[in-house]
This record gives C-alpha cells, sequence and structure tokens, in this order.
C-alpha cells in the first residue's frame, strides 16, 4: 500500500506538467488567404485538410485553421479564421464532437456570407463510449436538462458514469477517411460543377490509396493473437474497431483528459498481465504519462499517431497521412507480434 501511495503521488505530478505542457501549445495562430476565382475552402485541421487539397488540387484554395504542431482539442480559432471563413465558399469540419466551438463560430461568421458548412464525418458509424474527454466535447444528443429535479452525489455520479459520448476520432481508420473523402469531394462538385471531371478524378486517386491502406492494414494484423494495445489517449477506438484490436487508453478522448492515480495503477497491472511490451504515445502531446506507465510496468514505449496534424519536422519531412499510418502499422506490428 505504501508503494503505491508513493507512487500515485509521483503520478498525480506528471499529470499536472502533462497537462501544463499540452495547453502551452494551443495559443499560436492559423496563416492562409482568400484567393479570388478559385473554389476557397476552410478546414479545421490537418486530416480533412489533406483530403480536401487533395481532392481539390488547383481548382481549390485550401485553408487550414490550425497551424502545425498544434492539437486541435481544445484549440480555439482566431478573429482572422472568422474573416477568412466569411469570404469562402466551403467550410469543411470533422464533427462528431470533435470542434466543440464550431456553433459559436458560425454564428460569428459576416451577416452576408454564402459559406457551406459541411460536416464531412457525416456517414461514418460513429462509436458511443461512457469515457468522457474531460470537457463534455462529444456529449450525445439525448443528454437531458435536469434543472429543478433533486440528485444525490450518488445519482449525479452514476449519471456522468453512464452518460454517452461520441469519439470523434473517425479519420484514424481508412474505412472511416474513405467516406469522409467521398463527402468532401461531393461537396465540391455541389459548389463547383464546372470542375466535376478533375474532382471526381482526383478522388478516385486517393480513395485508391485509402483502400490499399485499408487492405494492408487488414491483411497484417488480423493474423495477430495479440490485440490489446495501450496508448496515451483514446483516439483508437475506429482502427480498433475496423480492424480487431482492444484499446486501452490512459487518458480519455481528449488527451488532456486527466486519468486518475489508480487508472494508471490498473493499467500497469493489465500490461503485466496480458504480457504487453509497449505502451504507445503521439508526438502532439506530452509523453510523461505513457513513460511514467511504462517504467512502473518495465516496458518500452513506441509511437502510435493519431494523425491529428503534423509536428514541424514531419512537415519538413514532406508526410503526411499515408505516411504516418504506414509508420503506425509498422510499430503496431511490432509490439503485437
Amino acid at each position: 500500500m505504501q508503494r503505491n501511495n508513493k507512487y500515485a503521488g509521483r503520478l498525480a505530478l506528471v499529470i499536472a506538467l502533462a497537462a501544463l505542457l499540452v495547453l502551452s501549445a494551443c495559443g499560436r495562430n492559423s496563416a492562409g488567404t482568400i484567393v479570388e476565382g478559385k473554389v476557397n475552402v476552410v478546414t479545421t485541421f490537418y486530416p480533412i485538410y489533406e483530403f480536401a487539397s487533395a481532392i481539390g488540387g488547383d481548382d481549390a484554395n485550401v485553408i487550414n485553421l490550425l497551424p502545425t504542431g498544434v492539437e486541435p482539442h481544445d484549440w480555439t480559432p482566431r478573429g482572422q479564421d472568422i474573416v477568412n471563413t466569411s469570404k469562402a465558399q466551403l467550410f469543411f469540419y470533422n464533427g462528431a464532437g470533435l470542434e466543440g466551438w464550431v456553433p459559436d463560430f458560425l454564428k460569428g461568421l459576416d451577416s452576408d456570407s454564402e459559406v457551406k458548412a459541411v460536416e464531412v464525418s457525416q456517414g461514418v458509424d460513429l462509436i458511443l463510449t461512457t469515457e468522457d474527454d474531460g470537457h463534455n466535447h462529444g456529449a450525445a444528443e439525448e443528454d437531458h436538462d435536469h434543472e429543478g429535479e433533486e440528485h444525490s452525489e450518488d445519482e449525479h455520479a452514476e449519471e456522468s458514469a453512464d452518460a454517452k459520448h461520441t469519439d470523434p476520432h473517425t479519420w484514424v481508420s481508412p474505412k472511416s477517411a474513405l467516406i469522409m473523402a467521398g463527402n468532401i469531394r461531393d461537396s465540391l462538385v455541389e459548389a463547383d460543377p464546372d470542375h466535376k471531371a478533375g474532382y471526381d478524378e482526383r478522388y478516385e486517386a486517393l480513395a485508391g490509396k485509402l483502400t490499399q491502406l485499408d487492405t494492408e492494414f487488414a491483411e497484417k494484423l488480423s493474423p495477430l493473437t495479440n490485440k490489446e494495445i495501450v496508448v496515451s489517449h483514446q483516439a483508437f477506438g475506429y482502427l480498433a474497431r475496423d480492424y480487431g484490436l482492444s484499446q486501452h487508453a490512459i487518458m480519455g478522448l481528449s488527451p488532456d483528459a486527466e486519468p486518475r492515480a489508480q487508472d494508471m495503477l490498473n493499467l500497469a497491472k493489465l500490461v503485466k498481465e496480458e504480457g504487453i511490451r509497449y505502451i504507445f504515445f503521439e508526438e502532439l502531446v506530452s509523453d510523461k504519462l505513457a513513460k511514467t506507465l511504462a517504467d512502473e510496468a518495465g516496458v518500452e514505449t513506441l509511437v502510435l499517431n493519431p494523425v491529428e496534424g503534423l509536428t514541424e519536422q514531419q512537415a519538413k519531412d514532406g508526410d503526411d497521412y499515408f505516411s504516418l499510418m504506414q509508420k503506425n502499422l509498422q510499430n503496431l506490428l511490432l509490439a503485437l507480434q
């Protein structure tokens, strides 16, 4: 018991430091300018930007709101983002609870703006979970207003534990990314029918790459007998569902949803019991919790990237969704074999 208390105290300090590191990365602004004579598209974060750019080609001007090196969960837009979006023709956002700021953002656009907002995750079979993200992002529509009703603390705790939240990390699975790409293509064609042939051709090229990636994940992961992965935050639900894996997360749907010390102790026990050899972390948030858990369980760490954005180095190296997902596959194979 004394060892557990000592570990819990050390863990509390690590959790606080990790939260500060995440928040410190969220203050930078984005850049981009409207181009006359093209379809101007504003996207909320990297995967949507990459897919829209690939399909739009030279016929579209795509502006990404989220700066390089910034994690999207708690980022919020700035004044220039409202100006650009007001002048654009299309605004692509993921939806599924990822960008909680979108409703107020759209209300703040210029009154004469004709931009069309498109939730590109429409059509994806969304995952509901009782895991909170720490900010009530993704709370299910069926939550009700209980004003005027009296509840005990135990009842409130029970309601909170049972509340359903939508997992917003749709793009991490190539199967879902393919649906998102189709929504982007359809919206571009609707906004700019004169360039339909180009949008269709470039969509088919992108869809072919996503289909090939899907095939590789399915063929290489399905024969493995080990299916348990421990990750830094609960970003791999769609990947796990589509390729037969079981995800155990240190944090919730958001990478700054703080875990309890007891949860970390339970995870360390799971790692030892299941013979798990690696704890996965990601590059846009602090790796301190993953390394703390790995040290406690006597295992190593590896990167599993939720592809929420590029680091400065990845941008310089020319990495993209496909190169990062290929690295994910290789690291999964290393960890699970």
